[in-house]
């Protein structure tokens, strides 16, 4: 039968041989995953340069002003570009910024929530939700006054303090609200990267504008016919950039829309053999040709969106963006001017526009578009949850700063960075009040308002099946975790233990393994499986799977017969079953359904249809069961 119920085979520990090479995967990182630790440590490099700047500015205001308003010019053959110091910074060093803010909208659109089309109306209805309301209490605490022209300011949320923050104020709220809130914030500082680029531009070369538009066709052109050389796009951008400078039109445009040119997608496993074979010619003869070969072998199987992410996030969060701070956040403080602040329309549209119009904006855009679909497009998170992504959204410091500086000078500008440092603070203070009440809630009504009941994507293409896969554990558990593993692969080893303490921790769950030999690195996978399937056949599945995991370094044909012997089996219709490999279309199935998952390597796993991300350790995946047999019961109910 294929469901089995038989408790785990008591085996020794993992073979020593393994034990140096299966440390990394307790600390595995995804791309979202490592996208918001990233940010999160940029978050407090972000807020330690912006208290720099204050205290520079206060300590000594001409060596501030002094450091970034001098000029330094970039010539060649007597052409070049001349800027001050904080207009490298704002327009060049920040292109970089918005350029990891398009690569992380391509990966949403390709590989995240996005990926399915209709889920993208709420969050891009939340976010222009948010910004409409603020930039409307904006436009309503300054309505005519000159200062009107700064509405700008009020629209965009900084992905980095936010998502930092956060996570240091609302630490318990779900993952999916950073995930639902990146995508709202990215959406942000599109439009607000298309009202400077039109609002905020005073005057326009046609010409300069044109040769920036003919540069970027040769970028689209570039990409079609299969160029992959990152210093054409490098040379083509910078290109680009210049001939918007010269234009009139903010150049950090271009940033983000070449990042959106990069395309995300899950690594094949066909890349990854292709890999694996040119990595062991080298092995065989290390010559410099063969390196080079492996090295494109390894990077091709990833794909340019992660490896760029990879090289810049880093030096955006932690370098660009607290540079930014430190030439822009510095205000002189006292008494007076926090008087005038405080009582400055500019200071307060900014400053309720943020904490209250955000909010107000996101929470309702979200209720409407649920409204209006009949409740078929939800957020992926509770209502509380969603509440405190809008409070969090009044954090609006890298993007503000930005439209300040173009909007607003001398006093004007002063007030505006108050406006924007002072709701900051105020919005890192409502969300952790709006964290703690949500605390206090009774336990089922605390995690509805933090989970809410929308119904999440499915990333497991080929539902479990009774029937034909190999179960564990209660057939009607309401959590079932999918397993696709390789019984060579020493991680697979390695999760096994946490496999079982999970099982016998959590009554109501259901585990399944399904195979995924990796032929290309370990040769003796695949008759491993298939012994499984014939150990199968003798009602033997879970016994032969915990002997083979037990006993990684013995998977040769003589070593299959002796586990079956010794688990009783009758040897002759073992042997028969291996030799006329009569178990390996089984087998064949499972690999076919983990490429329809998109699954290229092991140990990969699928919580209630939901693929696992990050470590497999006990603590780890217990959480993932808890947070799935919770959201399992809401939406019984």
């Amino acid at each position: 039968m294929a469901q089995d119920r038989a408790a785990p085979v008591a085996v020794e520990t993992q073979p020593a041989a393994f034990s140096g090479r299966t440390a990394w995967g307790r600390s595995i990182k995804t791309p979202l995953r490592s996208f918001l630790q990233t940010e999160t440590g940029g978050a407090a490099v972000l807020l330690a340069a912006t208290l720099a700047a204050l205290v520079w500015v206060n300590v000594d205001a001409a060596s501030y002003d002094s450091v970034w308003t001098t000029t330094l010019s970039i010539d060649i053959g007597g052409t070049g570009v001349s800027l001050e110091l904080r207009e490298w910074v704002n327009s060049g060093l920040m292109t970089f910024f918005f350029f990891v803010v398009g690569l992380e909208a391509r990966r949403e659109l390709d590989l995240g929530d996005l990926r399915e089309r209709r889920r993208f109306a709420l969050p891009l209805l939340a976010g222009v939700a948010g910004m409409g309301v603020a930039i409307a209490i904006y436009l309503a605490v300054n309505a005519g006054r000159p200062s009107v022209h700064g509405w700008g300011i009020a629209m965009s949320t900084d992905t980095a303090f936010a998502l930092g923050l956060l996570a240091l104020v609302g630490p318990r709220f779900p993952d999916r609200l950073r995930a639902f809130m990146l995508t709202v914030v990215v959406v942000d500082d599109i439009l607000a990267l298309a009202v400077i680029a039109t609002v905020y531009t005073k005057e326009v070369t046609v010409s300069a504008l044109l040769v920036a538009i003919g540069l970027f066709g040769v970028v689209l052109l570039a990409k079609r016919v299969g160029i992959r050389h990152g210093g054409v796009y490098l040379l083509l951008g910078t290109a680009i950039w210049v001939a918007l400078l010269e234009s009139g039109v903010e150049p950090i445009v271009v940033g983000l829309a070449m990042g959106l040119l990069a395309y995300a997608y899950p690594a094949a496993r066909t890349s990854l053999e292709q890999a694996s074979q040119r990595f062991r010619e080298f092995r065989e003869q290390p010559t410099p040709e063969l390196a080079r070969s492996a090295g494109i072998g390894l990077r091709d199987a990833i794909s340019p969106n992660e490896r760029l992410q990879l090289r810049y996030h880093p030096w955006t969060s932690y370098v660009i963006v607290p540079l930014f701070a430190l030439a822009n956040a510095g205000i002189a403080i006292d008494g007076g001017f926090l008087t005038q602040g405080f009582t400055s329309p500019i200071t307060l549209g900014i400053l309720f526009g943020y904490v209250a119009g955000k909010p107000i904006g996101i929470l309702g855009g979200s209720w409407l578009v649920t409204r209006l679909s009949g409740g078929r497009l939800r957020p992926p998170v509770g209502w509380a949850a969603v509440a405190g992504g809008g409070t969090i959204a009044g954090i609006g410091f890298t993007v503000a700063l930005l439209v300040a500086t173009l909007a607003f000078t001398g006093s004007q500008l002063e007030e505006a960075k108050l406006g924007i440092l002072s709701a900051a603070a105020a919005a890192a203070l409502v969300t952790w009040l709006l964290f703690r009440a949500t605390a206090l809630l009774p336990k089922r009504l605390k995690i509805r308002a933090l989970l809410g009941t929308a119904e999440p994507l499915v990333d497991l293409y080929v539902d479990v099946d009774p029937q034909r896969d190999h179960v564990r554990g209660p057939v009607d558990a309401p959590v079932t975790i999918v397993e696709y593993g390789d019984f060579q692969c020493p991680y697979c080893g390695v999760a096994e233990p946490a496999v079982r303490e999970l099982l016998r921790d959590f009554g109501d769950v259901r585990y399944v393994w399904r195979h995924l030999p990796l032929t290309d690195v370990h040769p003796f996978a695949q008759l491993a499986a298939e012994a499984a399937e014939a150990a199968a056949e003798q009602d033997a599945f879970w016994e032969m799977h915990d002997l083979l995991l037990a006993h990684q370094d013995a998977l040769r044909p003589n070593d299959l017969l002796r586990d079956a012997e010794a688990l009783g089996l009758d040897l002759a219709s073992f042997e028969d079953a291996l030799r006329s490999h009569a178990t390996a279309a089984h087998v064949a199935d499972d690999v076919d359904s983990a490429d329809l998952s998109g699954v290229s390597g092991t140990p990969t796993f699928f919580v209630n249809g939901r693929r696992h991300y990050g470590a497999y350790d006990i603590e780890t995946l217990s959480a993932a069961v808890r947070a799935a047999g919770a959201r399992a019961v809401l939406t019984a109910t």
